[in-house]
């Protein structure tokens, strides 16, 4: 079972993206999914994360109010909204499905998707 992460690209600081987190092999209707980043020379954080049913919603103070998760049952999807991008935010953007409301991963990594953020 894996997640991808994808939607990443090249943006101006300002500008906005959405990312896409799908699974192959699984339903992501049972779980909590997060997402993560791993910026340049920085360690793996937490984003964000949304609860089974997408009935809470968790935030990494650092993007709280710029950036907006939701999902899609019936899609099987889980996506991030990101607006207001700034240069900080150019990372690896990966998935994952999380235990909440700590939003701590559960399972295995799978491929992520590259942001850049220009100044």
């Amino acid at each position: 079972v894996q997640l991808q992460a994808s939607g990443g690209g090249l943006v101006q600081a300002g500008g906005s993206l959405r990312l896409s987190c799908v699974a192959s092999g699984l339903s992501l209707d049972s779980y909590a999914i997060g997402w993560f980043r791993e910026g340049p020379g920085k360690a793996r954080e937490g984003v964000s994360c949304i609860s089974s049913g997408g009935d809470n919603t968790y935030y990494n103070e650092a993007v709280k109010g710029r950036f907006t998760i939701s999902r899609d049952n019936a899609k099987n999807t889980v996506d991030t909204q990101m607006d207001n991008l700034q240069f900080q935010d150019s990372a690896v953007y990966l998935c994952a499905t999380v235990r909440v409301p700590h939003c701590l991963p559960t399972g295995s990594w799978g491929r992520g998707t590259l942001v850049t953020v220009s100044s």
